[in-house]
């Protein structure tokens, strides 16, 4: 069964107040409603910054609903039968899924790692997500470096697309981005000056309580987001 599971990751886009209201107060409810899914292992709702995400400011339009399945049927039920999934998608303005198989993971969210790995080199477009809960002492320090590293991401090439994601405003952080292959991510990562810096400041100093890093390679993309180029769907 584990070799089968599915990771989706959605993103919701809510427009008007009355919309937005509603995407807030799923923050809440979900989890209660989401915990006995059939098939559902894990799951996190997070909101995102202004700025991409990037931001120590709230944005009140864009949340993201992460989750792991037992089997691609699991999802599948759960899109067409769970009311609250189909209401978050009709009062969005947009929204977008990310289909994903684990291809390398380490680290632990909440004390586990929920991720499955194939440990297989992706041949296509790969997903990262980067989670890490911030220890209070050293939360100007990350935010003072959030905006440089940001900026570098921003500009790099092969970069799909990249959001700045939360469970928790400031304390609990993590990031989503999307790239043309593994190449293209790898770039960033080994090459880049100041995500080199950041990252090596992290590990200096011990900035994070708990950390992980997960890598996946993309299968499908269903839904639409502005910036995200439609005829160019990766897969």
């Amino acid at each position: 069964m584990l070799e089968n599971q599915v990771v989706k990751f959605v993103l919701f886009q809510y427009k008007g107040l009355q919309n937005r209201l509603f995407a807030f107060r799923q923050m809440g409810i979900l989890p209660n409603k989401l915990k006995n899914t059939k098939g559902l292992v894990f799951f996190k709702m997070l909101g995102s910054g202004g700025k991409n995400g990037f931001s120590i400011f709230p944005n009140f339009e864009v949340y993201a609903f992460l989750s792991v399945w037992e089997n691609e049927d699991a999802f599948v039920n759960f899109s067409i039968n769970n009311t609250s999934i189909k209401q978050a998608k009709l009062k969005s303005s947009q929204h977008i899924t990310f289909s994903l198989i684990s291809t390398a993971s380490h680290g632990k969210w909440d004390g586990i790692n929920p991720f499955v790995s194939q440990n297989k080199k992706p041949t296509g477009a790969i997903a990262v997500i980067t989670r890490a809960t911030i220890k209070s002492k050293f939360l100007i320090k990350f935010w003072r470096n959030v905006k440089p590293t940001s900026q570098a991401m921003e500009g790099s090439k092969g970069l799909k697309l990249s959001i700045g994601i939360g469970e928790l405003p400031l304390i609990q952080q993590a990031t989503f981005s999307v790239w043309e292959n593994q190449e293209a991510m790898m770039e960033f990562a080994y090459k880049n000056t100041a995500h080199k810096d950041v990252i090596k400041k992290t590990r200096d100093l011990g900035w994070y309580k708990e950390e992980m890093f997960s890598r996946f390679e993309v299968t499908d993309v269903d839904g639409f987001w502005e910036g995200f180029d439609p005829k160019n769907r990766l897969v």
